[in-house]
């Protein structure tokens, strides 16, 4: 009974996060009310309330959940076997098979990241652990031999990270926007930063010789 119940509230929970995503993405952050997020998860707010006491609350149980999908998608993805083509399909996930709902709500939490130090603090907590677990995934493939030994990994992820906020950016307001057709340039830029670089300084030493 005890995990019946466990599991209850668990599917609860991940029906009004459903709900709550499904608004923002619609909606914004701002012009959804809870009242909406109640209707959408067919609830009362009575009972809505003793999941979530705010919409930060809210936003705070979805950021969780996508830093675990993350996490869960970085632990089983097979960089050993493959690195840069398991990379790319990675990349190919999150650039251009995420939905709509999922770009547009990833716009509104950054826009909302100025006005609200909660959201704010989350969103760069997720961060800073996405930065994290791509950093040392990234190490143990330069540890292997399939990335430079003179990368700069710290800098490569920075970089990796603030293209992939531009691309989803560039999704949410560019309706024409395509996504698969940046995709080369991406993985060109991400072979230059890993595995091109050392070669690079050497040709342009050789030349200044």
């Amino acid at each position: 009974m005890r995990h019946a119940n466990t599991q209850l509230r668990s599917d609860r929970r991940s029906e009004i996060l459903d709900a709550a995503r499904r608004c923002f993405a619609r909606t914004g952050f701002h012009q959804t009310s809870m009242q909406q997020i109640c209707a959408e998860a067919g609830m009362s707010p009575g009972n809505l309330y003793r999941y979530f006491p705010s919409k930060e609350a809210i936003i705070a149980g979805i950021t969780e959940r996508d830093r675990a999908e993350v996490g869960m998608q970085l632990a089983d993805a097979q960089f050993t076997t493959d690195f840069f083509a398991t990379f790319e399909a990675l990349a190919r996930h999150h650039f251009v098979e995420r939905t709509h709902e999922d770009v547009a709500l990833c716009a509104e939490m950054i826009s909302e990241t100025r006005r609200n130090p909660a959201i704010s603090k989350i969103m760069n907590e997720f961060d800073t652990e996405v930065k994290e677990r791509l950093i040392t995934m990234m190490r143990g493939a330069q540890e292997r031999g399939d990335i430079a030994r003179d990368a700069d990994i710290g800098a490569a992820v920075e970089m990796l990270m603030i293209i992939a906020d531009g691309v989803w950016w560039r999704r949410a307001v560019d309706p024409n926007f395509d996504a698969e057709a940046a995709l080369p340039m991406f993985f060109d830029i991400t072979k230059y930063m890993l595995l091109d670089r050392g070669k690079g300084r050497a040709s342009e030493s050789g030349r200044e010789s």
